[in-house]
């Protein structure tokens, strides 16, 4: 048994200390340190919100605070890519320590940013069965922030997304099988840090499980210790265990952890007890945004960013009150709250960091070829390849799919919840004759009645449930009729169904899991319409399998194999994969292939 025991321990994976920590007694940040007053050295600690789609009024304030405040970095929400890059040029050349750029882009700079890319949300990312393309996309995504000058990214999301209900994850997670959501984390991880750019794992300790969304309130998460070390916390730990450089903490009310009902952003219990000293993190721990309902109430800007300094957090993200914050973190050292070498280590932690990111030798972001650079046919390609992994076939009765035999069939293509023809049924047409019809989410009941007696002159009807929102919520907006008419083309023999929504909105339709031929591609982009067109004419392999459970229809692991028309090991695959890496979007007069 000692035996045993020993090369158990032996076995565990030691705990790998985050790069950029190398730095923090470098001469750089000596030099930089010694610079800096006890202020100073406390707003090093404190990150505002900037815009790039706001005007002149907002871009003063932003260089009012880097001037008279000496805040330590901004993170960027909604705007352009261009604007940004000329609004961060300006704001580091008016700061006395090169400035630390950070945003969300989880799924990429298009979740803020117009005219950049939009990589498939985590829940897509949660079917793919390889993740180094997982890897590859964390590392384009590294390429493009920092070609916008920026240095964070506040992902990846490794909540266990277990409650169907939950508001704020959901589609943001990669799924409810920890040890998949881990494993993909650290993909995305790995291939964020590996090119130079900090990753985020977010929310600790666990977001997954509730139903409020802490934007709005204060979430309460009621499960034992043992329940949350098992689960929630696992992700956590392994990403721990594999290096990264960044954990963003939660707000979130949670007994077994912290009885005291503090919001976990203010907790000693669960930022110092646990993630450093319990979990062994000495990276980089990041405040969720301090103007979120779920930390605000009851508490006052500046005193609730002093609150969470004194629970243990090195960065602040979005505090509101900057002048304040300093003076109350200031009180807290006078009053021995916390000592000045703590702020200076912590100091020291994000000064670090910044020389990691390069910004000891800073250069200010050139924007000749920008938007070019940040949509590059490669990325687009990755982008595509990524949809492509995600396809998930749920339902493939007497293999309805691949649709055979087009010379002989009379196909029906409806688009449901679009009144325009879709990328989906012009996509469908391209590999036999079809014929469209277009449903809204409102139909009349006539209208659904003369849908269905035209249909009877149809062998096979191919449907898609197409989203009305930018995200995939896990809602249903359609009438109670239409769902009634989904649920009758499902039973209908030779009926296929393509979903481009959430999958948890399987629940609300009856019998959808009654259809012969069920894919599911978890969102609607051209992209994804384009796709699942294909791949139901058997032109792209389908490999996905499904990341969440849905009611008593379908569990997560679901998902059905069904190979494409080309083989990736042919020479006629490598080649075209090759024309499109290089020539995606292009205009090509001609190729000669010899």
């Amino acid at each position: 048994m000692l035996l045993f025991g020993s090369i158990l321990y032996a076995q565990e994976k030691p705990l790998k200390t985050p790069e950029f920590l190398h730095y923090q007694n470098s001469t750089w940040v000596d030099s930089i340190m010694e610079t800096l007053s006890p202020d100073e050295r406390i707003a090093q600690l404190i990150m505002v919100a900037a815009f790039s789609n706001r005007g002149e009024d907002h871009k003063q304030e932003i260089l009012k605070l880097i001037n008279e405040q000496k805040i330590g970095g901004v993170i960027f929400f909604q705007g352009g890519p261009v604007r940004q890059a000329k609004l961060m040029n300006e704001y580091q050349a008016a700061s006395k320590v090169p400035l630390l750029g950070a945003i969300d882009a989880e799924w990429g700079l298009g979740m803020r940013l117009d005219s950049t890319i939009s990589f498939p949300f985590q829940m897509a990312l949660g079917a793919v069965q390889n993740n180094t393309i997982i890897y590859k996309m964390g590392a384009e995504v590294a390429r493009q922030i920092k070609r916008v000058g920026l240095h964070l990214n506040f992902a990846p999301v490794v909540d266990v997304n277990n409650n169907a209900e939950n508001p704020v994850i959901n589609y943001r997670s990669f799924g409810e099988n920890k040890y998949k959501v881990a494993k993909k984390g650290i993909a995305y991880m790995r291939g964020l840090q590996d090119h130079g750019v900090l990753p985020t794992a977010k929310h600790f300790p666990g977001h997954g499980d509730t139903d409020t969304d802490s934007h709005l309130a204060l979430p309460q998460i009621l499960h034992s210790r043992e329940r949350l070390d098992t689960l929630e916390l696992y992700p956590f730990r392994q990403l721990i265990k594999a290096g990264i450089g960044g954990v963003m903490v939660a707000h979130l009310d949670i007994p077994a952890l912290d009885p005291s009902g503090v919001p976990s952003t203010l907790s000693a219990k669960i930022i110092t007890e646990l993630l450093k000293d319990e979990l062994g993190f000495e990276g980089l721990i990041v405040t969720d945004a301090m103007n979120m309902k779920g930390v605000t109430k009851d508490n006052l800007p500046g005193i609730v960013d002093k609150d969470a300094i004194l629970a243990g957090n090195d960065l602040l993200e979005f505090t509101e009150d900057v002048p304040r914050a300093i003076t109350e973190i200031s009180q807290a050292v006078k009053m021995g709250l916390i000592s000045q070498e703590e702020i200076d280590r912590r100091c020291r932690k994000i000064l670090a960091l910044k020389q990691w990111s390069g910004l000891d030798n800073y250069v200010p972001i050139s924007l000749k070829n920008l938007t070019e650079d940040l949509n590059t046919s490669k990325a687009k390609l990755l982008n595509r390849n990524l949809a492509a992994a995600s396809l998930t076939l749920l339902k493939n009765t007497e293999k309805i799919i691949p649709v055979k035999g087009l010379d002989t069939l009379q196909i029906a293509v409806i688009s449901v919840g679009k009144e325009n023809t879709t990328v989906f049924q012009n996509s469908m047409g391209l590999y036999g004759k079809t014929t469209n019809f277009n449903v809204s989410n409102q139909p009349s009941e006539e209208e659904l009645k003369t849908l269905k007696d035209k249909l009877q002159s149809f062998n096979i009807v191919i449907t898609g449930i197409h989203d009305e929102e930018i995200r995939p919520y896990n809602k249903l907006k359609m009438s109670d009729s239409l769902q009634k008419f989904i649920s009758e083309l499902a039973e209908m023999k030779n009926s296929v169904i393509a979903l481009f929504k959430n999958p948890y909105v399987m629940k609300d339709i009856n019998n959808i899991e009654a259809a012969s031929g069920l894919l599911l591609t978890y969102q609607d982009t051209p992209e994804a319409e384009n796709l699942a067109a294909r791949a139901i004419f058997g032109k792209v392999r389908v490999s996905g399998k499904l990341p969440v459970s849905v009611a008593n229809k379908f569990r997560e692991g679901d998902g059905l194999w069904l190979g494409g028309s080309f083989n990736a090991n042919t020479p006629c695959f490598k080649m075209q994969a090759w024309l499109q890496e290089h020539f995606y979007n292009q205009p090509v007069p001609w190729c000669l292939i010899r």
